[in-house]
């Protein structure tokens, strides 16, 4: 008997039972390689990799048709605008365009209104986004001045990281600006065994050209006004601290080549110090802002196109732990307002793992098609469920984790316009792209949630499940 028959099999020794699901004909993105397999899937959760020719009896029958099976992508930095922001952005629609972009499992940023700040407020953030979503969900915890002791009061379920503004922006007024309490809450992160998200860009270096600089009304001014030294001093003051307290840190959004050279070598030097990338600083330059104005208005700014190679080299050479799509909503009459009132933000969350792809295919056309899925995995699922606590369940396709994956056709090149857009706002910085790779299927606890095959997409049912996570361990982590 086949071994993907036995694992099958009643526990006394009866003819096989029939599983949920069965993915046939796929070429499945493991941890190990890329193998030519079908995975089994029963009660939500992955029961076996199949040998190609098998064919185990089953109540549902995907057949990939030879297209790549990824795991669900895990975006770890999304803004859905829940609470007090739903005119741009909601779960219903945010978690749409989470599924049609693969994502299976979001994290969702505290800078909302009223801010995540207060741990009694998890379970009713909860309970508004209960019935609504597709796609699970944790939370990042916020912290401002006045709640930096609120830490000590989470819970592995309320949260396991906390995000840190270093500087702020029309949505994401509580800063850290305070040099004593910066200190503090990476001691106390330490202590509770929490990982510190930051938004690194030092507060005072704007202020202090705010004050200097004439006033603007042309995007062409913007980057210099936010300018690559705010990331820079910001990423010294993060080593200088993680190296003080050992706290486990992960700084999102990373622009310019010197805060990546800074990261890296942090990283190298045994520092609990990750960062990510987003894709829309891997796809658009300051160039791109020049031309486009509102739409690309975005903290931290687009920089040059020599800051964006050095970008796709890091995370080329492994240096860059996760992508993120930094999924930041606005509607277009806020993005058309005048220059200094325009909000910084763009919706990314159903692009992430197509411009990534995309980008790595056009500068690599060299690169396999499985190498290129191997990374992106990696990247967007493995080591987003490593460092937030969703391992035992989430990340890879492995027997007993969750059944998250996207039926990925590597090869298929399409276009990008507002009638693809999930998202509320209902717009994309990618309109009119021409992209590589599109996402077909994505299943979600091993419910089809999502499916593009045909001329009408379909979605499943918004039962996305706020997510436990895993314990940390006390004391400094990496």
């Amino acid at each position: 008997m086949p071994a993907a028959d036995r694992l099958s099999a009643g526990s006394d020794g009866t003819a096989p039972r029939a599983h949920d699901l069965l993915v046939i004909h796929a070429r499945v993105v493991t941890p190990e390689g890329v193998r030519r397999a079908g995975v089994a899937v029963d009660g939500g959760r992955i029961t076996a990799l199949t040998a190609p020719d098998a064919r185990p009896a089953a109540h549902r029958v995907l057949d990939a048709a030879g297209r790549h099976l990824l795991p669900g992508v895990i975006d770890s930095h999304v803004h859905f605008r829940t609470p007090g922001l739903t005119h741009k952005e909601d779960w219903a629609h945010g978690s749409r365009a989470a599924a049609a972009g693969g994502v299976t499992t979001v994290i969702d940023m505290p800078n909302t209104r009223p801010p995540l700040t207060d741990p009694g407020e998890a379970a009713a953030k909860a309970a508004l986004i209960e019935g609504t979503s597709l796609v699970d969900h944790r939370f990042h915890f916020g912290v401002t001045e006045q709640t930096v002791d609120r830490l000590r009061d989470l819970t592995p379920q309320l949260a396991t990281s906390v995000k840190v503004f270093m500087t702020g922006h029309h949505t994401a007024p509580h800063v850290i600006r305070d040099p004593a309490t910066l200190d503090r809450i990476f001691a106390l992160a330490a202590e509770r065994g929490l990982r510190l998200v930051l938004h690194a860009e030092d507060d005072g270096v704007f202020t202090l050209l705010d004050a200097f600089l004439t006033p603007s009304d042309s995007y062409a001014s913007y980057e210099s006004r936010r300018p690559r030294t705010g990331g820079i001093v910001a990423a010294a003051r993060v080593i200088e601290l993680v190296r003080r307290h050992g706290t486990a840190t992960h700084v999102v959004h990373v622009s310019s080549a010197e805060e990546s050279d800074l990261l890296r070598a942090a990283a190298a030097a045994a520092l609990p110090l990750t960062h990510e990338v987003t894709a829309h600083h891997l796809s658009f330059t300051a160039t791109d802002t020049r031309r486009q104005g509102a739409r690309l208005r975005l903290s931290p700014a687009l920089r040059t196109a020599h800051d964006q190679d050095r970008l796709w080299a890091a995370l080329m050479a492994g240096g860059v732990a996760t992508i993120g799509s930094d999924h930041a909503p606005h509607t277009i009459e806020e993005k058309i307002r005048p220059v200094p009132d325009a909000p910084p933000g763009l919706p990314g969350t159903q692009e992430l793992l197509t411009a990534v792809h995309t980008g790595m295919r056009r500068r690599h056309p060299e690169l396999p098609a499985d190498e290129a899925l191997l990374r992106i995995a990696r990247l967007a699922s493995a080591t987003p469920a490593d460092l937030f606590g969703l391992a035992g369940r989430k990340g890879r396709i492995l027997p007993g984790l969750d059944a998250d994956f996207v039926l990925f056709d590597a090869e298929r090149t399409w276009c990008m316009s507002a009638e693809h857009a999930r998202s509320k706002c209902g717009w994309s910085a990618y309109e009119g792209w021409t992209f590589t790779g599109r996402p077909d299927v994505t299943v979600r606890r091993g419910q089809v949630i999502y499916d593009g095959r045909g001329a009408h997409p379909w979605f499943g049912a918004p039962d996305g499940s706020w997510l436990p996570a895993e314990a940390p361990a006390p004391g400094p982590q990496g």
